[in-house]
């Protein structure tokens, strides 16, 4: 796959904001990402919104140049480590660059940026009715969060404003 390039985003750059923009629009209107496109609004804002957090990074990949994935990561700060840590918000890979092992790339990239950051863990949420992206997942190392068993899986919950 020599064609594959994966970088951190720089959201000032045109050509990065652009592909942040369009891969995420894809990932908003794929079922996985709640079947809805986000609006213009949102989208034009988002790299210069993304760009103003210091905590906010972007890992994208390009084949033969055009944007295919995304992955959106936000520092967090783990108490218990005393530690900083990466939070993986939106995985995406354009349809029809599916199956090239893009995610891996991509994930390869953020856990660089995250040993860079000193960082003591990854974490991420998936839907129970993903299984391709939990595949993917395992593949690269992740679990299911607990932390001891007798208490049961670690829930993500929202709370809407």
């Amino acid at each position: 796959m020599s064609d594959v390039v994966v970088v951190q985003a720089d959201y000032l750059n045109p050509v990065h904001a652009q592909a942040v923009r369009d891969v995420l629009n894809h990932y908003a209107r794929d079922p996985m990402g709640g079947g809805e496109a986000l609006s213009d609004a949102v989208l034009q804002a988002l790299p210069a919104e993304l760009a103003k957090r210091p905590h906010a990074f972007s890992v994208l990949a390009f084949v033969g140049g055009q944007a295919a994935g995304l992955i959106n990561c936000f520092e967090g700060f783990s108490t218990f480590a005393g530690k900083p840590l990466v939070n993986v918000h939106d995985v995406s890979v354009v349809d029809t660059y599916r199956g090239l092992g893009l995610s891996q790339h991509m994930l390869e990239k953020v856990e660089a940026i995250a040993r860079e950051r000193g960082c003591c863990k990854i974490t991420l949420e998936v839907l129970e009715g993903n299984p391709v992206a939990q595949g993917s997942y395992r593949k690269f190392g992740f679990s299911e969060g607990q932390l001891n068993p007798a208490h049961g899986r670690m829930l993500f919950w929202n709370k809407y404003l």
